[in-house]
């Protein structure tokens, strides 16, 4: 039997550690705090689904393939982890980000629909458009349950047969192991998966973590999800959707936020995210200019310059998994089924997702956070 140590218990280590561990490996899930904690950047309230990647087909698949899954581990776990409430795209221009991404949906059979921004009214209880070229509507797409799917498939992949341990791990260099409290473990494969720590432990990554503020606005019952759909803005880098679980309307920024640490920084939003958030609100929606803050959180974001994933083997048998750059959460179980064939030999990784120099651009990440 094949042994993995994971060190991560975020969505793509617990994602990774049920998927190995229901395929015959040996499987040890180490997470210094717990599965779902607030400082990971998994732990967010909610994450959306979409399909919609620019001109990118790659991630696109990815998106569909795991909304299966999404819908699987709900069934499994009997509670709905996943809401398809559907996703508005809001396309400022003819030609830009969301016109490429429909070519993309159109060409890999994805249900969508080009509609006129008057439309949009059909899905809001009010609703401003007159600044769009069109709207851009993924049916099949919708809001994650993030906090609770990631402590829901981390327990699975423990009833799976994974081993959780709660200890910090730290890298022994050029060797598949984990120093934990002065003691070396050893397996086949050692996969760290660690989000914002990532760049702590290993020189040289291209990662970069920045602070990310989350809102969510009281709002009447008539704004929630699945009644209406979540929604994205890619030319001013706004998201959100409606009230999930009663923490309120989402409405936040996917504006990159300055460098952080997530052990140790202030988990306090700014002033400025919090106007930012509801001046869009407002402007979108007229009807809920001036709803008062109900929640707020700050996650972060391990950004990569590319907003490409790293998938690399670090040295023998160690492999490093992150750099999710705030689109990565949804594409959980299907990216676990992929990084899973990588640990097996089954395929090489996509160069892509290669250690190489990064050249900076925002055009696969849209409205961070939307998994």
């Amino acid at each position: 039997m094949k042994s993995v140590i994971v060190v991560g218990a975020g969505i793509w280590g617990s994602s990774l550690a049920l998927r190995l561990a229901e395929t015959g490996w040996r499987v040890t899930l180490v997470e210094q705090h717990k599965p779902g904690h607030v400082r990971q950047a998994s732990a967010g309230e909610t994450r959306l689904l979409r399909c919609a990647h620019g001109a990118d087909d790659w991630y696109a698949r990815r998106a569909w393939e795991a909304r299966d899954g999404w819908r699987r581990l709900g069934e499994r776990a009997g509670e709905r982890l996943y809401l398809e409430s559907g996703v508005l795209w809001f396309a400022r221009r003819p030609d830009g980000w969301e016109h490429a991404s429909a070519q993309v949906l159109k060409n890999l059979d994805i249900p969508c629909e080009v509609l006129d921004p008057a439309d949009g009214a059909r899905f809001f209880p009010d609703f401003r458009g007159d600044d769009l070229s069109f709207v851009l509507r993924e049916p099949n797409a919708g809001v994650i349950r993030a906090r609770r799917a990631t402590q829901v498939t981390a327990g699975l992949a423990e009833d799976a047969g994974a081993r959780v341990v709660r200890a910090r791990a730290l890298p022994v260099p050029e060797q598949a192991a984990v120093e934990i409290d002065g003691e070396i473990h050893r397996a086949d494969r050692v996969v760290w998966a660690c989000g914002a720590w990532l760049p702590q432990l290993f020189d040289g990554l291209p990662i970069t973590v920045t602070k990310q503020d989350t809102l969510h606005f009281a709002v009447p019952p008539a704004w929630s999800v699945p009644e209406t759909p979540a929604w994205l803005d890619y030319d001013v880098s706004a998201y959100g959707h409606g009230d999930v679980d009663g923490v309120g309307m989402k409405s936040t920024s996917d504006a990159e936020g300055r460098p952080y640490e997530p052990e140790h920084d202030s988990r306090a939003v700014d002033a400025d995210s919090v106007e930012r958030a509801a001046s869009y609100l407002g402007h979108r929606f007229p009807a809920l200019a001036g709803a008062p803050v109900l929640f707020s959180q700050v996650c972060q974001y391990a950004l990569t310059p590319d907003a490409e994933w790293l998938l690399a083997e670090r040295s023998p048998g160690a492999w490093l998994l992150g750099g999710d750059s705030g689109h990565g959460f949804k594409h959980a179980p299907a990216l676990a089924a992929y990084v899973a064939g990588v640990l097996d030999g089954t395929h090489a990784p996509d160069p892509r997702f290669g250690p190489h120099e990064r050249l900076p651009t925002r055009g696969l990440r849209t409205s961070g956070h939307v998994g």
